[in-house]
């Protein structure tokens, strides 16, 4: 088994904080799609997304801007996209497809202020992957006003029974966003 790199370690580790909506996160992600279209050429990308919590009006989240990028290839990712990103403090995750073919499946990178907090997660994805489904807990949690409620008052209470666990903290919430896609998909 090999260890586990640095950057993963310590961000699988580091404090879940859940925060009130804040009517900003719609502009911050707007200006950090625009400097993705500016710094990234534009025949490796394709739609840019705003997805998960802080897409959702209202909903308190972790104060991280969640973003799906379309992209031609992983392989571009890897070998054009990592190194431009990187190359401005980016940090690379990727996983590798789990039918155990060599490659890349899935990478994101997180963007952190000066401080070191994470401002974004920038999730690129090939237009065929199954991934681009978040967008439908998006549009469900957006059209249903008293599950995003009920979310919220979820990741309150999981952040603070998980506070420096983030895979618990994923994990606890299974259950509802499950619920939430089969519920989405029936609509």
């Amino acid at each position: 088994m090999r260890p586990t790199p640095r950057h993963v370690e310590r961000a699988l580790h580091e404090p879940v904080e859940i925060v009130p909506y804040d009517p900003a996160w719609p502009a911050l992600f707007a200006e950090e799609a625009a400097h993705l279209r500016a710094l990234l050429p534009a025949e490796l990308i394709g739609r840019i997304e705003h997805f998960g919590s802080t897409a959702v009006p209202g909903l308190a989240a972790k104060p991280i801007i969640d973003m799906l990028v379309e992209v031609r290839s992983m392989e571009d990712v890897a070998q054009r996209i990592a190194p431009l990103l990187q190359a401005e403090a980016y940090e690379f995750f990727w996983r590798a497809p789990e039918h155990g073919l060599p490659g890349m499946d899935y990478a994101w990178f997180i963007r952190r202020d000066a401080a070191g907090r994470r401002t974004h997660h920038i999730h690129f994805l090939e237009a065929g992957s199954s991934e681009w489904e978040r967008l439908l807990f998006r549009d469900y949690l957006r059209a249903h006003p008293e599950a995003a409620r009920a979310y919220g008052a979820l990741k309150l209470r999981i952040a603070a029974e998980h506070p420096d666990d983030r895979v618990a903290y994923a994990r606890a919430k299974t259950r509802f966003v499950r619920a939430a896609m089969q519920a989405a998909r029936r609509n």
